[in-house]
């Protein structure tokens, strides 16, 4: 479902972008080219800063948005969602928050003010908030982030986790062409 906020601002939904019919995206919402949005994700940018105003929520070219996901903002924050970056099942993104290109964010994540450097890895079940994930990171699976001392003992992405976040985001691409081939079996 595709709807204003009480603002009135509509999502901008580029037409190669894939928007599962369960999916809802609510008011000012920027969709790039080739965006996979799935089933019973819920991106919704309604809350207003004290003055009335709100950033957008931007979802780059060739990011995956998969089931389940959400991403909202507090009192109007910006959320960002770069290009070729793929969050992964029943995860939330709480702006404000900035994630970058080529990231990966694994099943059950939580990402809440904070900046994701491009080429990062976050495992699933993580929670990563109030700090600055440099570039090529790699977060395990349940851990906890919540400053950017938490970060001295994280390593860097090892190559096997790069193939992985890039074959899911080839694989998501595919799956928005070929929704968009039976979107008008419907």
């Amino acid at each position: 479902m595709i709807r204003k906020n009480p603002n009135g601002d509509l999502p901008q939904i580029d037409e190669s972008a894939y928007v599962d019919f369960t999916a809802i995206v609510c008011g000012k919402v920027i969709v790039g080219p080739n965006v996979f949005i799935g089933p019973y994700a819920v991106i919704r940018a309604d809350e207003t800063k004290a003055d009335g105003t709100l950033e957008p929520i931007v979802i780059g070219a060739n990011s995956n948005i998969q089931d389940g996901v959400v991403i909202h903002s507090k009192s109007g924050g910006k959320v960002v969602i770069g290009e070729y970056t793929s969050i992964a099942h029943r995860s939330i993104i709480h702006g404000p928050c900035e994630v970058g290109n080529r990231v990966f964010v694994g099943f059950n994540s939580v990402l809440f003010n904070c900046v994701v450097g491009d080429d990062a890895v976050i495992r699933h079940n993580s929670v990563v908030e109030g700090c600055h994930v440099p570039a090529k990171f790699h977060i395990p699976s349940t851990t906890t982030i919540h400053s950017d001392t938490d970060l001295s003992g994280i390593e860097q992405v090892t190559p096997d986790f790069s193939s992985f976040s890039e074959d899911v985001a080839r694989t998501n691409i595919s799956l928005v062409q070929g929704y968009k081939k039976l979107h008008n079996e419907f």
